[in-house]
């Protein structure tokens, strides 16, 4: 009994890192086409997970929410902050800070 309790936990274990690792790839997808529509440089090429929580999805699925910070530079000077955020499996929105405010992409 012992044996399959430890088998379902590293499945379940396994799963979520998994799951994780695609939620990481659509930030980064996300990141970098937001990057190229106001026309400036992501930089380090890559996301940071920020928060995660559980949320519901448009189903009413519980899933989770997952809220990745990316930095980018107009210049190469200064550094810009913005943020890619998951609903489970769908990307919800992405954050771009600018001079006059952040600039808010609703995707879902």
């Amino acid at each position: 009994m012992e044996n399959l309790l430890l088998l379902g936990l590293l499945g379940l274990g396994f799963w979520f890192w998994i799951d994780s690792m695609n939620a990481k790839e659509r930030a980064v997808e996300a990141a970098i086409r937001a990057c190229r529509e106001i026309d400036v440089q992501l930089l380090d090429q890559t996301v940071a997970l920020e928060s995660m929580k559980p949320a519901r999805n448009r189903q009413g699925h519980l899933v989770w929410r997952r809220i990745y910070g990316f930095e980018y530079s107009k210049r190469g000077i200064e550094r810009r902050h913005g943020r890619a955020i998951l609903r489970g499996r769908v990307l919800e929105q992405v954050q771009v800070d600018r001079d006059d405010g952040t600039t808010i992409e609703q995707y879902e």
